[in-house]
């Protein structure tokens, strides 16, 4: 598999763009796209929206706050699994150094 970045064509909303992906990307674009794609077509259909700047702009905004929902619940899961892997590490240390007898 190459690093060079090559043109590759997709299609947004009927039109194409060409962009530069390497062979590794390639799979993870077309993805983006369709993804891409289909939240401005629903955009679009639903009548929310207008003009082609306007839904990407709006398509940009829905899709940004997904990711920042979803950046946000995972810190919290993150901090939640830390948070009982002390405690499961405490009890551990207590029980090796002859601790309280430690119950589930």
């Amino acid at each position: 598999m190459s690093e060079e970045h090559r043109p590759v064509s997709v299609v947004i909303m009927e039109k194409e763009y060409v962009v530069a992906c390497n062979d590794q990307e390639r799979e993870a674009l077309f993805h983006s796209v369709e993804f891409l794609n289909r939240t401005m077509i629903e955009l679009r259909d639903h009548g929310k929206v207008s003009g082609s700047e306007r839904i990407a702009v709006m398509a940009a905004l829905n899709i940004a706050h997904d990711l920042l929902e979803h950046k946000r619940q995972n810190e919290v899961y993150t901090n939640n699994v830390d948070a009982f892997m002390r405690r499961i590490e405490k009890k551990i240390t207590d029980v090796l150094a002859g601790g309280e007898r430690v119950l589930a």
